[in-house]
């Protein structure tokens, strides 16, 4: 029998599991929203902006750890999206992307924002680069197949997103029932790669007999649901850990063994611990040029001489930077699983190097003793090491915390303790401004019952403000404290220091500082809106959004000062050949 493609989809997606689309309504794909609206399973959450879908989408993928489905519409809509599924893929997020297209009969005839000027029905060529397969549907009875492939290829291997192009005619087009029955007779999940028990060995003695190991991690564990394994192999083989951006609160921050985020960002001591390092033990990572100081071997890694062990689930990734010993593709949890087993038969006793836990300690109590002062200023605009120390008292132990870019991703890399693994969520790989608001409403759909807060600067939030409009509408509780420099304030740090302006940099009106009224904003989209008057009022409001479990905005004004580094990147050398420049204030 055949039946509306639009309901058939519908239903395939509720049996599926999917709970939430997010996305904007477009003229190519209105026949399928008119079928959404009979779904009593899926919620569509409405946007008003596509970077918005995308980028809530990806924040309920990294929470949920399933693909999550974004609807979009061509021409502006499917390129609004962009930067959002960009940012997923180069983090490795799932998520299934479905756009209309115009009519398939009428590709090349330039109907209604048609793209089509290298090729006839175009539009999904934007999407090449990034994503992991684009399909076009061009014949309605393949349609059943694709979106069984595209889930699957979504969630396997190294995950990202997808993208369906639908002429808007195969949305409204009848195809045989059977054609979506047959699918869900597939088997719905592939079956991850593990390792062996001789090659686990292999690993273990290698690690175990070295005099100063590091267990790098990144951001692979979290996105295999492996933390709990992850710290059982810490744990057992009693060795201490480093982390890049991604890889932050895979291993709480109070764990003896946690040294820290390296890098550009990381202090001195995590780096010198890296650099020598005899093995290092890498999970999850690819080695990305800020976590690894732009591979001078000066700073954080120096491989070789120190020797590499790389398990990723990418082959692409092992040996991309730095070459190997044992490259090993796998999926984390099973390595990991594997690697615990095998570690507590060779050592059944946990090894312990209280040297080294004491080392870690005495480096994270030095840390905390320089920054006190400038935690604990009473000044205003308030000192940014304040605001987030007062986010750390004020913030549940679980909370989860979304960044944006900036002083808050940078510096709650850097200076935050994380106190329960995988509560971290930030855009890594592309670094996107404007992911962190839509960002923390996607976790906190994905996780309604968990704190969730968006720290974000000034000019993150100003990227798409539309977000409070969606937030208040579906009601989801996120609170965000906006970092308000008044100014994109790492750029203007950098052209301060290496070319003595900041042209450009600074939010300006006829040459005096100029702010919106954010909390004024907030209010207008019908949502609690807070300023920051004083340094001593930030924590007590945190408290009291937090406890209220509705939407609130934040405006605490900070100073605009740069975030420390001690590692390198080589932009440095570009901007001042020859010379050594530290970050100077931008006032």
């Amino acid at each position: 029998m055949k039946r509306n493609m639009s309901e058939q989809i519908v239903k395939y997606l509720e049996d599926r599991g999917i709970e939430y689309i997010f996305g904007m309504c477009g003229h190519t794909n209105i026949a399928f929203l008119a079928e959404l609206a009979k779904s009593e399973k899926i919620k569509f959450v409405n946007v008003r902006h596509e970077q918005i879908a995308s980028h809530a989408a990806d924040g309920y993928a990294r929470i949920t750890k399933k693909a999550s489905v974004v609807l979009s519409t061509l021409g502006p809509g499917i390129t609004n999206n962009v930067t959002g599924v960009a940012t997923a893929a180069l983090d490795s997020i799932p998520m299934v992307v479905i756009a209309g297209d115009v009519q398939s009969y009428y590709f090349g005839k330039h109907p209604h924002q048609e793209v089509n000027l290298h090729a006839d029905g175009a539009q999904s060529e934007i999407y090449r680069p990034f994503v992991k397969r684009v399909w076009r549907v061009d014949r309605a009875e393949l349609f059943p197949e694709i979106l069984e492939k595209a889930f699957i290829m979504a969630e396997s291997g190294r995950p990202g997103p997808v993208l369906i192009d639908v002429p808007m005619d195969m949305f409204s087009a009848h195809v045989e029932e059977a054609l979506f029955n047959r699918v869900k007779c597939n088997t719905r999940k592939l079956e991850k790669p593990s390792i062996d028990e001789e090659l686990a060995e292999r690993v273990i003695r290698e690690i175990a007999g070295a005099k100063n190991p590091v267990i790098h991690v990144g951001g692979g564990v979290k996105g295999a649901c492996a933390t709990k394994e992850f710290e059982e192999f810490v744990k057992h083989m009693g060795i201490p850990v480093s982390c890049t951006l991604m890889g932050k609160a895979t291993l709480p921050d109070t764990n003896p063994l946690m040294l820290g985020m390296t890098g550009f960002w990381g202090t001195k001591f995590i780096n010198d611990k890296c650099r020598g390092a005899d093995y290092i033990l890498a999970m999850g990572t690819s080695f990305k040029e800020c976590d690894s100081s732009s591979w001078y071997p000066d700073f954080t890694f120096a491989g070789p001489p120190t020797k590499l062990i790389h398990i990723d689930i990418d082959p692409a990734e092992i040996g991309r930077n730095y070459p190997v010993e044992i490259g090993v593709v796998a999926d984390l949890k099973n390595a990991l699983k594997v690697l615990n087993k095998v570690a507590k038969r060779l050592y059944p006793t946990p090894r312990r190097n209280p040297a080294v836990e004491q080392e870690i300690a005495q480096a994270k109590q030095a840390f905390r003793d320089a920054n006190r002062a400038v935690e604990e200023s009473a000044q205003f605009p308030m000192s940014p090491q304040r605001i987030l120390a007062d986010l750390r008292a004020a913030a549940p132990a679980d909370a989860l915390i979304v960044t944006d870019v900036g002083w808050n991703k940078n510096g709650i890399g850097q200076q935050f303790s994380f106190y329960t693994a995988d509560t971290f969520i930030t855009p890594g790989g592309l670094a996107t401004m404007g992911f962190g608001v839509p960002g923390a409403m996607g976790v906190k759909i994905g996780a309604p019952d968990k704190t969730v807060i968006a720290v974000v600067g000034d000019g993150g939030f100003g990227q798409n403000p539309a977000v409070l409009a969606s937030i208040a509408a579906e009601n989801v509780p996120v609170v965000v404290v906006i970092m308000n420099n008044n100014a994109f304030g790492t750029i203007a740090g950098l052209i301060k220091a290496h070319y003595d302006t900041t042209f450009g940099t600074l939010f300006t009106r006829n040459g005096e500082e100029y702010a919106p009224d954010y909390a004024g904003i907030a209010r207008n989209y019908g949502i609690d809106g807070v300023s920051i008057e004083r340094a001593e009022d930030f924590k007590p409001e945190l408290e009291k959004a937090i406890k209220a479990n509705k939407p609130i905005v934040l405006d605490v004004r900070m100073v605009n000062i740069p975030t420390p580094t001690e590692g390198h990147w080589d932009i440095m050398t570009v901007f001042s050949p020859g010379k050594t420049v530290h970050h100077v204030s931008t006032h």
